[in-house]
């Protein structure tokens, strides 16, 4: 049995300015080359249980320690932050706010500089950590010049550099397209056995993690520790959706038609499922079952953009022959892979950037006309990354600043302003800080400033990511409601459960072109578009083929409606 590398002990914490304590009694041991998967809804413990894990608690977040906590069995309130980093290198979820150097060599050189270890020794580590995660040909370039795959790679290097004993990843798919978060677990899948090394992944999206296998999956409730089990047999229970994680959808799809799932099915991936054949003919009743979906109402155009060219000042064209309508009172998706020119599309129609070429039209009036201020008046945009919109102290100030310069009585801000915390989530904090929320938190304050604004129309840049299921639920129906009310909501994901469950309709961006304009279900089940645009088939597509069913995109479909008629009403 492989020595212990990390080991929690009757372990508990509170914050100096927490009432309670954030992690209780928590028992669990970690050993040389295992992979774990932490998952939970959000506040329940798992970040600060990454701080104790790193080091970060208690050098740089200061409270009250209980229990033990032993990394090669030594205290670690007793080792220096440093001593610990020689061990425990961190992943964090936005890249951009781990990088030192100005170049991707200088980045992942940081650490051995810091030893003062010599050039020739030096150059020969950074190389053989490039190579490592498969980044040598950038090794010139600056980090603001790479994707959002090609920064977690860097970030990878720069903590693998030092030959690291535990791989620490907190949501290390957040922030990436669907086939490069794919290749990210991929990739850490490949490091791992490389190395030895034992990770420790938290993440909200467990259907993605179990792309690859895991051998433990720690779930995690209140600050405490609820299953420490195999993801065979936590599939095989109700914790996931009892607890606020979103269970991976081919196992909701075949738990709707009937089908127990039980440890021995091998139910941890699509990949490994076995399938008896009544189960598969279970499967296809259910199909088979189906009411044909209501057709969809006719809807006027609201926005319109026709031929759309924009090019950066650097030369780099983003934006090419782009030609897209929204309808009123639609809920539709922008997907596609980084760097396609999804975000640069909402830029350009809210004002920040003016397209050189084609024209755009909102309600039948030319947006160029108009300026960003009154642009903002009929359409809010909510930015992928919170802390570039964040500008207030406290919570509630950020979320009725839009209503305060707009001139609104203080007893109206007052009302919309806690009707949107308590239905984002964040009616608890109102009162706090937005510096003491995670990145998730941050991210439904950002939300929150601009839905309660009601727009005519709202453009959201992954308006679910960092978010756990129950409230990705609760922001999503919220996003419904105002939807149903007539506000148009755009949404810019790489979320392709998301895609699935609230968009009709999706419009694929690739290499700056609309590739596709369909619906959720034909895109997600069209090979061609799913490898121009970086998609990733859903789950769903391989459990129709493998019961028998040949028309996939209608069995997707299917899901999509039974999901939206049955389950959410």
């Amino acid at each position: 049995m492989n020595e212990p590398v990390l080991e929690f002990k009757n372990f508990g914490f509170q914050y100096n300015a927490q009432s309670k304590p954030t992690l209780v009694d928590i028992n669990l041991t970690v050993r040389k080359g295992e992979k774990l998967l932490i998952a939970g809804p959000s506040g329940c413990g798992k970040s600060t249980m990454a701080h104790c894990i790193n080091g970060l608690i208690p050098f740089s977040y200061k409270g009250e320690i209980s229990g033990s906590l032993k990394l090669f069995g030594k205290e670690t309130k007793e080792l220096s932050i440093f001593d610990i980093s020689r061990h425990v290198g961190t992943v964090l979820q936005d890249s951009d706010g781990q990088f030192i150097g100005l170049t991707v060599a200088e980045d992942i050189a940081f650490a051995l500089e810091n030893d003062c270890v010599g050039e020739p020794e030096l150059h020969r580590r950074v190389q053989q950590a490039a190579e490592l995660v498969d980044i040598e040909s950038h090794l010139l370039h600056a980090p603001n010049e790479l994707s959002g795959g090609q920064k977690q790679r860097v970030s990878l290097a720069g903590v693998m550099v030092d030959d690291v004993d535990i791989l620490l990843f907190d949501e290390p798919l957040a922030n990436l397209d669907p086939a490069t978060g794919k290749q990210a677990i991929e990739l850490i899948d490949q490091i791992q056995k490389k190395t030895g090394a034992a990770v420790i992944i938290i993440e909200h999206r467990l259907e993605d993690v179990l792309h690859r296998d895991v051998d433990r999956v720690v779930l995690m409730h209140g600050g405490r520790i609820l299953a420490d089990t195999t993801p065979a047999e936590l599939l095989s229970r109700d914790y996931l959706s009892e607890n606020g994680i979103r269970e991976p959808l081919y196992i909701t799809a075949l738990k709707y038609a009937g089908v127990k799932i039980r440890p021995e099915m091998h139910p941890e991936s699509i990949r490994t499922v076995e399938l008896t054949e009544p189960a598969k003919e279970k499967v296809r009743a259910w199909f088979q079952a189906a009411p044909p979906a209501p057709a969809e109402p006719e809807r006027e155009t609201l926005l319109e953009a026709r031929d759309l060219r924009f090019a950066y000042a650097n030369g780099h064209t983003a934006l090419q022959q782009v030609s897209v309508s929204v309808k009123k009172g639609e809920l539709i998706a922008i997907v596609g892979t980084n760097g396609a020119g999804k975000s640069t599309f909402s830029k350009v129609v809210c004002g920040f950037e003016h397209q050189q070429e084609g024209t755009l039209r909102f309600n039948g009036r030319d947006l160029m006309e108009l300026s960003i201020k009154e642009r903002a008046d009929h359409i809010g945009y909510v930015m992928q990354n919170p802390n570039q919109m964040i500008s207030k102290t406290l919570i509630f100030d950020e979320v009725a600043l839009g209503l305060r310069t707009r001139g609104v009585p203080e007893e109206e801000v007052t009302r919309r302003v806690e009707e949107t915390l308590k239905i984002c989530g964040l009616w608890p904090f109102r009162k706090w800080p937005v510096s003491a929320l995670s990145f998730g938190q941050k991210k439904r304050v950002t939300i929150a400033s601009i839905l309660v604004l009601e727009p005519e129309m709202i453009i959201l840049d992954e308006p679910t990511a960092g978010q756990d299921y129950r409230h990705y639920t609760d922001i999503m129906a919220f996003l419904e409601e105002l939807n149903g009310r007539g506000i148009t909501v755009v949404m810019i994901t790489h979320d392709m459960h998301l895609m699935l469950e609230y968009a009709r309709r999706a419009v694929v961006f690739s290499q700056g072109r609309v590739i596709a304009d369909d619906s959720s279900a034909s895109i997600l089940t069209n090979p061609d578009v799913i490898s121009r645009a970086n998609l990733k088939e859903t789950s769903l597509y391989e459990l129709a083929l493998r019961c028998g069913i040949g028309d996939a995109r209608a069995f997707v479909q299917r899901f999509i409606d039974y999901e939206r008629e049955v389950c959410r009403k």
